[in-house]
């Protein structure tokens, strides 16, 4: 399938650059006060200096706004590297869990699952997102399976799901923050469980 930009991207520099920033960085400080339910396009606009038209014409609605956004913040997080496969599910959960516990980006994801609720082309645009993003740090399982940290056949992708699926239940379902603890139990589970050849694909 081939993929969509986001509403309002374009390429970097100009005005278009300069508009899509402002309204993004509205969008995000407005988060961080408010949730998700109460933002509006003249919100958006008083706060960045935008014209609402303008808001309108690029993203349509709110919600191509915060998707935009979801796409900026999700870019932003980096994919361990660090040489040890243990270490690198740690900075992982670390990241995915500073990430979390911000106000504004729980509002960002929490907002996001409703609108997709309601509407199937945020769904797949939101589905697309967490499908690239966990395509990336799949390299951390690849990268121990080259060490010979892993099982050559682990799947690389029920590894990373294994590990996430803890922290996003505390703070999705359970509305909760990610502690130490929490990062250090998730972590553990999908190492050992990697480690004995659990994700191994059956022939």
């Amino acid at each position: 399938m081939t993929e969509r930009p986001p509403h309002g991207s374009a390429r970097p520099g100009g005005r278009t650059a300069r508009t899509r920033a402002a309204v993004l960085a509205a969008a995000y400080e407005e988060l961080d006060r408010e949730s998700f339910a109460t933002l509006t396009l003249d919100r958006l606009a008083q706060r960045s200096g935008v014209h609402v038209s303008t808001i309108r014409r690029r993203w349509r609605t709110v919600d191509g706004v915060i998707v935009d956004l979801l796409a900026e913040r999700s870019a932003a997080l980096p994919t361990p590297d660090t040489g040890d496969f243990r270490r690198d599910l740690e900075e992982l959960a670390r990241a995915i869990g500073d990430f979390n516990n911000a106000l504004r980006n729980r509002n960002v994801i929490q907002g996001l699952l409703v609108a997709a609720a309601h509407d199937p082309r945020v769904e797949e645009i939101v589905r697309d997102a967490f499908v690239r993003r966990t395509e990336e740090v799949t390299q951390i399982v690849t990268r121990a399976i080259e060490r010979g940290e892993v099982p050559e056949d682990t799947d690389a992708r029920e590894v990373i799901a294994a590990m996430a699926a803890p922290i996003y239940y505390r703070v999705l379902i359970l509305r909760g923050f990610v502690d130490e603890r929490l990062a250090y139990t998730a972590v553990e589970a999908a190492y050992r469980a990697a480690r004995a050849g659990v994700f191994v694909r059956k022939a």
